[in-house]
């Protein structure tokens, strides 16, 4: 398994320097507001100040950016496995982001200290999904907010969504391979889609491990899904 997840470490440190310009291209910039709204979602949720938020497969730091616009006077760390990635966070975002590398199975936080975590288009790439969620049950404090956005498979798809997969699966890794130099990378987004859970399947896991989900919705032609739980034992 370590050699499978260590290929996408590999792999996003290789496409960061273009993933910023790649990501807003092939998204038609709507990734922007999903990241916004699952941020103002949550916040609602929470105590909007003096929160401790964990920004987990922080990438490049997008999310963080709207952690950063939208709370007040929290504390924000970021944790990403891919060191190329974070480097280019460090570069965007302010000096008080505390920013580590590590993956989502084994996080560095001690058990209960977290008011918010949430995790953007990374937990596909989790090749642990079930210990990754354990460890995001972990570090929540009673109460606290779990965010995931993430590329979910739908199955009985109708013509809507099969258009929305075609441009996944047949438009989407061209781009991306032009703008990346890198085709491999971007061919593993359908394939990993296809691999991952349904959000039902993510929201029955949710429930097992003590969460109850607060918030439930798709975009995209059923294509990209938020949800958005608290942890309630």
């Amino acid at each position: 398994m370590q050699n499978k997840q260590d290929n996408i470490i590999n792999m996003f440190d290789d496409i960061a320097s273009n993933y910023d310009i790649a990501n807003r291209i092939l998204s038609f910039n709507v990734d922007t507001k999903w990241r916004k709204e699952a941020c103002i979602k949550a916040l609602n949720l929470a105590n909007n100040n003096n929160l401790n938020i964990a920004d987990i497969a922080c990438g490049t730091g997008d999310m963080i950016i709207n952690w950063l616009k939208f709370s007040k006077d929290s504390k924000i760390l970021g944790i990403d496995p891919s060191i190329n990635m974070l480097n280019i966070a460090k570069n965007k975002l302010p000096n008080e982001v505390k920013l580590i590398q590590g993956e989502a199975k084994d996080i560095a936080i001690d058990d209960e200290k977290i008011d918010i975590l949430s995790i953007a288009y990374g937990l596909r790439n989790v090749v642990e999904i079930d210990k990754a969620l354990s460890e995001f049950h972990r570090v929540l404090r009673i109460g606290g907010i779990l965010v995931i956005l993430e590329f979910t498979r739908k199955d009985n798809a109708n013509i809507i969504d099969n258009i929305a997969l075609f441009y996944t699966k047949h438009i989407l890794p061209i781009l991306g391979g032009l703008i990346s130099k890198n085709y491999k990378a971007y061919k593993y987004l359908p394939d990993s889609i296809d691999g991952f859970l349904t959000l039902e399947e993510l929201e029955e896991k949710l429930k097992i491990l003590g969460f109850l989900v607060k918030v439930k919705k798709r975009y995209i032609a059923n294509l990209c899904s938020l949800i958005i739980a608290q942890k309630v034992d």
